[in-house]
């Protein structure tokens, strides 16, 4: 009688597939959207993002229900405000928002796409706007909390070739603990009916205004112990 002999590749990828096999069952097969978002993994890594950032989300109300807006917040360097701000929105508001700013690098690239991610083009955000999506791009990064950067117009502009409105979004985060704090504000609208570049360069200037505002009116975020309230935040 002829006796089977099994190449240890092969025995290897069948022990292999016994072990894939029941992660696929669980795991859907067609997972992410049309832009790269799995909104199982973020489901999954929900309970590690909620173990770094304690966000407070108010004015949520503000945004559209279902059409597409765009969304700025500021940023203090390395505090990623963008992805606990759309991560946090995102749960409040139960829509995706995508975040602009991941790298096309990978492995991080990759990543950020899965919980996301768009790439800082126009014609990306153009693309996700004029498809109902939220989206959130942040103004440029500043060293102290309480100011915010310049607004890239460059990035502005598909909301204004779109026709949707645009929301500033003040963020602040501690740098030593877990309390963050995301706010939505009502829509900026523009002053005065333009075409062309002007129009984006000037809402965006009126983006940051309305930024540097809210920052201004954020106070202390109250921890419940006043006089170390927000003694480090960033």
């Amino acid at each position: 009688m002829a006796q089977l002999i099994e190449f240890p590749i092969k025995a290897a990828t069948r022990a292999g597939n016994a072990l894939v096999q029941p992660l696929r069952s669980a795991w859907p097969v067609h997972s992410v959207d049309d832009y790269g978002r799995d909104p199982h993994l973020i489901s999954a890594l929900a309970p590690l993002a909620k173990l770094r950032w304690d966000v407070t989300v108010g004015g949520e109300q503000h945004l559209p229900v279902r059409t597409g807006a765009l969304l700025v917040c500021n940023t203090r360097r390395f505090s990623l405000s963008t992805v606990y701000a759309a991560l946090a929105l995102s749960e409040a508001t139960g829509r995706p928002v995508r975040f602009v700013g991941r790298p096309d690098i990978a492995p991080v690239g990759p990543f950020m796409r899965r919980i996301g991610g768009l790439l800082a083009r126009p014609a990306d955000v153009l693309g996700a706007l004029q498809h109902h999506e939220l989206v959130l791009i942040s103004a440029e990064g500043t060293n102290h909390p309480r100011n915010a950067g310049k607004v890239p117009h460059e990035l502005v502009g598909p909301a204004v070739l779109a026709g949707v409105p645009v929301f500033p979004v003040a963020t602040m985060s501690s740098t030593v603990g877990r309390a963050a704090r995301v706010e939505v504000g009502p829509q900026v609208r523009p002053r005065r009916k333009r075409r062309g570049p002007l129009a984006e360069v000037e809402l965006a200037d009126q983006v940051q205004h309305h930024l540097q505002r809210m920052l201004d009116g954020f106070g202390g975020m109250q921890t419940g112990v006043a006089p170390i309230d927000w003694l480090a935040e960033g």
